[in-house]
């Protein structure tokens, strides 16, 4: 009797029994919470510790050391939690949860993006199949081979400073991010193609987008999940990488990337290495909380895991 109940068992609610009993996974959606609510209270946390990320404290700072922060700690007090930039002044915290806030905005937008173009048009080329599918693999192909990096630094130098640089970011990670998830999707979707079930639904007229919607994504939710869980620490970096390289976010709107660039040569001088710990810990714990989910996720879906299940 249970074993005939737990055969009937979808895919999917197994996949989600198997998330809830991986202890990683469920250390990653920890993380994760945290961060998000830290993220979404950013402005309301900044105002409780009665500081902002825009007011420069030069009285904080040493003249004598090069204008480190004065104290133990990178001047941590009772006024800032985390202490104040060196140079600046400008309170530590305030930056650290603002700066997370503006990295988790533009990987999660930038996530969303690519992966409604990426399934739509993986699922589509492999339905249409034809001209459109090869028009679809040879763009992929293009993409992959393009240097992006190079590309992005030029884009970000030769854009306006008038253009927003957080949209400049999320369009241009999401121009090139998409292609991942469209070719995952598009070989997965051609051995879905010629099921019993598509030609069933072909049979009774249904259209093709109606195929694709009712029939094709239910069943290839389990690879986008993982994926656009995935992506999201990988988007994380590259939005710190591109601030580490000065075509990120702008001064002096806080980012995490550029906290950790502006840190280093403190770090390396022995100045003020407590200017690198808290930024590096809040993209750290980042990157990790989302890919403990994603590795989590990714586990839960894997058939091999399923049938041994």
């Amino acid at each position: 009797m249970s074993s005939s109940v737990a055969g009937t068992v979808s895919p999917t609610r197994q996949a989600v029994r198997r998330l809830r009993r991986d202890r990683s996974a469920r250390a990653g959606v920890v993380i994760v919470v945290v961060l998000i609510v830290v993220a979404a209270a950013a402005p309301l946390l900044v105002r409780l510790a009665g500081q902002d990320a825009y007011t420069y404290h030069i009285d904080l700072l040493d003249p004598v050391r090069g204008n480190a922060p004065k104290g133990a700690l990178g001047g941590v007090s009772g006024d800032h939690w985390f202490g104040v930039e060196p140079l600046t002044g400008r309170d530590l915290f305030s930056v650290v949860v603002l700066g997370l806030r503006t990295s988790l905005f533009i990987a999660v937008v930038a996530t969303a993006v690519t992966t409604v173009v990426g399934t739509l048009v993986g699922i589509s080329a492999a339905y249409f199949g034809g001209w459109y599918d090869a028009v679809v693999s040879r763009l992929i192909d293009f993409l992959f081979g393009f240097p992006q990096l190079v590309f992005m630094i030029a884009l970000g130098i030769i854009v306006p400073a008038s253009f927003p640089r957080w949209l400049l970011l999320i369009l241009v990670l999401s121009v090139f991010g998409w292609a991942t998830l469209a070719r995952l999707i598009r070989n997965q979707a051609k051995s879905l193609v010629a099921r019993e079930f598509v030609e069933a639904a072909r049979s009774v007229g249904s259209s093709g987008w109606h195929v694709i919607a009712r029939e094709l994504l239910p069943n290839l939710l389990g690879p986008v999940l993982v994926v656009a869980t995935l992506a999201i620490p990988g988007y994380i970096t590259a939005e710190a990488a591109l601030s580490f390289l000065g075509v990120g976010v702008p001064p002096p709107t806080p980012s995490l990337g550029r906290s950790i660039s502006d840190s280093i040569v403190w770090v390396y001088t022995g100045a003020d290495p407590w200017f690198l710990a808290f930024p590096g810990a809040a993209l750290f714990l980042a990157v990790l909380g989302f890919t403990l989910l994603g590795d989590g996720i990714r586990d839960a879906f894997d058939v091999r895991m399923r049938r041994a299940g």
